[in-house]
């Protein structure tokens, strides 16, 4: 190996990863080493080596970028939920764009794909409407926070500088109680005791609360007493419900939720289109740059009102619904189940009779709709991080519709499935990146694929 564990070495960082972490090459081999910029000079320990790539801690900027600035989070080094904080945001913008940028020209193959700068936010703080942190015991204090980075363990905090502050005041009370009533905290090791997390849902544009109490069996010891203080204490209160989680997994949420006080479900909109949000529901955490990225779809989707529209990813139908209105007919194809149900409860909240959502994967529900004479003027899809399956890639190319809207939570699998969709007659016309989640090392993207004339 280059590289030994516990070794000094000297790294001008040339690049950065997709968790924030800059990168460089030592000798030729990838180090990467969290907070650092490209640009900078460092002089950094070996913390460990794998087959191609070490990671490193940062012990000195040699060199630093000019655009460093200090984080104002007073446990940034140890936790792992933000990357980003030691950049300036106007800084952090320009990396994104060049991370998608790289990513397409690296990995896509291409270099003259029109990226256009990243979308940001004029107050990139507190935007997070939903936290879920866990809960353990150390030196006997209950202790909740998010996890160090690479590791299980806990960082207790009383605030998070990205989180919306009920978030806070929510897992503050929640902690507080169990200590004050003397609730069993799970134990991880020997998966013993009762309280595990605990997850805050804020409707950013209603204002409504949804505290979860994830609970390692069925018995919830004070039940009655917590119950009372924590509606006592937040007249944004909503929804507070117990999720039972008796496994031994990282998985936070258990299959089964109990509704302990108010409702089973909170809501929040997205510009006119409002939402129902149970525990298990996928909602984009950051509220306002969710209407932004959603604005960006429907400008690229071009919509006139006489499309049909297919959302290959629809989850709980936000981006089939939020098109609803400017197309002829929607549909949204989901692989899990309770998602398609929450698309179809949320399409009747909103009137919607023209928008409709099938169970199953993508790749074997359209075809079938194909076969049904349903073709599609505009594809739309929002896979997961490992991106599109490429059967669907294949699928969506046999419909031939003449625009296909990729939105991505990783610019890299993005690249992959770009290159993939060039061979299958689509062309990247231009990517916009959205900034969802300020002071990390994420960003969104919305690309707009359209089809070749065949020759």
């Amino acid at each position: 190996m280059v590289v030994q564990p516990g070794q000094l070495i000297e790294l001008e960082v040339t690049g950065q990863a997709h968790d924030g972490a800059g990168v460089g090459k030592y000798e030729g081999f990838a180090v990467f080493v969290p907070l650092t910029v490209p640009g900078e000079t460092v002089r950094v320990r070996i913390e460990s080596v794998k087959k191609n790539y070490a990671r490193g801690k940062l012990l000195e900027l040699v060199q630093a970028h000019p655009d460093r600035t200090e984080p104002i989070c007073p446990v940034y080094e140890a936790c792992g939920g933000c990357q980003s904080q030691h950049l300036s945001y106007e800084a952090q913008l320009k990396h994104k764009r060049q991370q998608v940028a790289d990513h397409f020209k690296r990995i896509g193959g291409m270099d003259d794909v029109l990226i256009h700068p990243v979308l940001g936010m004029s107050d990139p703080w507190r935007y997070r409407n939903k936290a879920q942190v866990p809960f353990g015991r150390r030196q006997g204090k209950v202790v909740a926070g998010f996890y160090a980075p690479g590791s299980h363990d806990i960082i207790d905090m009383e605030s998070c500088v990205i989180q919306h502050e009920l978030n806070d005041a929510a897992i503050s009370l929640v902690r507080a109680q169990a200590e004050e009533l003397g609730i069993p905290i799970y134990n991880e090791q020997k998966h013993t005791g009762v309280l595990r997390h605990v997850m805050v849902r804020i409707g950013s544009n209603t204002g409504e609360m949804m505290i979860v109490l994830v609970t390692n069996g069925e018995s919830l010891p004070k039940r009655k007493e917590l119950v009372k203080r924590l509606v006592a204490a937040f007249p944004q209160l909503t929804s507070l419900v117990q999720n039972i989680n008796s496994k031994r997994t990282n998985v936070i949420l258990g299959p089964k939720n109990k509704r302990l006080w108010g409702k089973e479900v909170i809501h929040d909109t997205i510009g006119d289109v409002k939402f129902a949000i149970s525990p298990h529901s996928f909602y984009q955490v950051n509220t306002s740059q969710t209407k932004v990225l959603y604005d960006q779809v429907l400008r690229y989707a071009a919509l006139t009102g006489n499309e049909t529209v297919i959302d290959a990813y629809c989850g709980i139908g936000t981006i089939a619904l939020y098109l609803a209105k400017h197309a002829k007919r929607v549909y949204g194809v989901e692989i899990v189940p309770e998602a398609i149900r929450d698309a179809k409860a949320n399409a009747r909240l909103n009137g919607i009779t023209h928008a409709h959502f099938a169970v199953g994967a993508a790749e074997l529900v359209m075809p079938k709709w194909l076969e049904e004479g349903i073709k599609p003027d505009v594809v739309i899809v929002d896979p997961p991080r490992k991106g599109c399956d490429p059967v669907l890639l294949q699928t969506v190319a046999d419909m031939r519709p003449e625009r296909l809207v990729y939105v991505s939570c990783n610019s890299a699998t993005l690249a992959r499935d770009a290159k993939l969709l060039l061979e299958l007659g689509y062309r990247v016309q231009e990517v916009q990146p959205v900034d969802m989640f300020p002071q990390t090392g994420h960003v969104e993207c919305c690309a707009l694929l359209v089809r070749e004339p065949r020759s």
